[in-house]
């Protein structure tokens, strides 16, 4: 039986952690610029995840990096609503719980830090985590919201915590 850990992002694990997003956007044909694959930021998740309201679950199947997943106070974004951000899962850790495992704890923290909403945004490339969101109760918008800097994605959605019990 496999071994699963759910922790908050440390320094170490920087690399790792964009090698993973990246190899996902290689692997899916998605496009990079505009995206987080060319987002700076990426490289170093550690840095960006220091900052208050914001925090970046990690995932490891038996000691090894397999996926991610956070919570991030998007500049712009309206009151009370975070976005729900580097969600990305290695090929060997889709469809055995520990994506849903992820986005329960990010979820479960930004309730616990008081966000009302979720927001968030992907691409058609990643349709079946597209069709998982819809499946977590997130709806489709029109729009996008806030300022992430990712021009690029085209799907967006938001989720209600008001049936979030913690």
């Amino acid at each position: 039986m496999k071994q699963t850990l759910i922790r908050k992002v440390e320094k170490s694990d920087n690399e790792a952690l964009a090698e993973l997003i990246k190899d996902t956007f290689t692997e899916f044909d998605a496009p990079k610029e505009g995206t987080v694959y060319s987002d700076p930021t990426t490289s170093n998740l550690f840095s960006l995840f220091r900052k208050e309201n914001s925090v970046l679950w990690v995932g490891e199947i038996d000691g090894i990096i397999s996926g991610c997943c956070g919570i991030y106070p998007t500049e712009g974004l309206p009151e009370g609503c975070a976005e729900l951000v580097k969600f990305y899962l290695c090929p060997s850790a889709r469809g055995i719980g520990l994506g849903k495992s992820l986005m329960h704890q990010s979820v479960a923290s930004a309730k616990e830090m008081g966000y009302t909403n979720i927001y968030l945004e992907s691409l058609p490339e990643f349709s079946k985590a597209v069709k998982m969101y819809e499946n977590s109760g997130f709806r489709l918008l029109e729009n996008p919201l806030g300022n992430s800097g990712h021009g690029s994605c085209t799907v967006w959605m938001i989720r209600s915590l008001d049936d979030i019990e913690l």
